[in-house]
């Protein structure tokens, strides 16, 4: 018995994995598109979004029946209910992904308003703090997940210096870049999400570990950087 268990905690690990890396491939290939204004490219994370959708799916159900037939105590309840989170928050960062794919599709046709330059970083910080947790998750490494929910702030301040830029460098200033820059608006807004799931999916790590909510005291996490 205690084999099929250790068994269904590994098959449960690697699908959440394998949805991590789908996930991941998603924001890659729909800023790839935003970059080269290749529709294809964002048709494609479009369309691959259903994989995703039958996966997560997929891993919920094999969690549930964790709980039902196994019904798993102490450390492995956490692992289990932990990994329902997660599936559930990389769905989510995989919709954004299609998200931006869509805004990418938008502006192909359409003169570039502005070098793209931050978001390209934002997408680099959401990419790095996607890969960071679930490795986290993987290696049960507390303090790596520590250091993905800290990095938000990051991710927050880029969101806002594009934001800002837009606003008040284009906008404002001439109302016709509107449908130019509202889409990059979107853009660095589903960048920004993408770090807050990736901020969630830590925070449960966090519990999973140590069973410690670290969720609205962050001043925890800091404290423990200093020491």
């Amino acid at each position: 018995m205690k084999r099929h268990f250790d068994e269904d905690l590994k098959k449960l690990n690697t699908d959440i994995l394998k949805m991590s890396v789908l996930a991941e491939e998603a924001i890659i290939k729909s800023i790839e598109a935003l970059k080269n204004r290749d529709k294809a490219l964002a048709q494609s994370v479009i369309e691959d979004d259903q994989k995703i959708d039958e996966l997560e799916l997929a891993i919920e159900e094999t969690a549930i029946d964790l709980l039902a037939l196994r019904q798993p105590i102490a450390r492995d309840l956490r692992f289990v209910t932990t990994g329902m989170k997660i599936n559930a928050e990389l769905e989510r960062i995989a919709d954004l992904a299609v998200n931006i794919a869509q805004r990418a599709l938008e502006l192909a046709d359409k003169p570039l308003l502005k070098p793209l330059i931050d978001i390209p970083k934002l997408t680099n910080i959401a990419r790095k703090m996607v890969k960071d947790v679930i490795t986290a998750f993987i290696n049960s490494d507390e303090q790596l997940a520590k250091k993905v929910i800290l990095s938000d702030c990051e991710a927050d301040n880029l969101r806002n210096l594009i934001q800002d830029e837009l606003i008040n460098d284009y906008m404002s200033k001439d109302v016709t870049t509107a449908s130019r820059a509202v889409p990059l608006l979107l853009i660095a807004r589903h960048l920004e999400r993408i770090c807050d799931h990736a901020t969630n999916i830590a925070e449960d790590v966090v519990y999973m570990i140590n069973a410690t909510v670290v969720k609205h005291h962050y001043e925890k996490l800091e404290d423990d950087q200093v020491g």
